[in-house]
């Protein structure tokens, strides 16, 4: 078992499944039926999240959570957007949009592309050794 500090209040707990302790996580599943019930209701399925938030009076934070965890499906409540990490857009799912998904993808393609290039420079430049034998011959030693 591994000790941990709860991300919500900072204390010490051992989970080896969440990063909150229990207490945390109870207000948790509080806050996230509460969310639930709210959108249950027909009136409120096309609720955005400020809507929610001020609704519930949940974090929009913690309701973004949800979404990211898949517990609320946009599939569900079509207005359920969260922003990109990256750039702000509205997205349904994941971390990123797709634009800044492809653009992280083509970046780090470089990059790699970059690092292979100069490792290949590198192997061209890299100096011979060569090591005298007792029979006074010389011989190339490996790179």
């Amino acid at each position: 078992m591994e000790l941990k500090n709860c991300e919500s209040c900072g204390a010490v707990f051992v989970d080896p499944v969440r990063n909150i302790c229990r207490d945390c996580y109870y207000k948790e599943e509080e806050a996230f039926q509460k969310v639930y019930r709210f959108l249950s209701q027909k009136k409120n399925r096309e609720a955005t999240i400020p809507e929610i938030s001020k609704a519930t009076g949940v974090e929009e934070e913690l309701i973004i959570k949800f979404l990211k965890q898949k517990r609320l499906r946009a599939s569900e409540f079509p207005k359920l957007t969260y922003p990109c990490e990256r750039c702000g857009v509205p997205i349904v799912e994941g971390r990123l949009c797709g634009d800044c998904a492809r653009d992280l993808e083509q970046t780090l393609s470089l990059q790699l592309e970059a690092e292979r290039i100069r490792e290949e420079k590198r192997k061209q430049h890299e100096p011979v050794y060569y090591t005298i034998t007792k029979d006074k011959h010389k011989r190339k030693r490996d790179r």
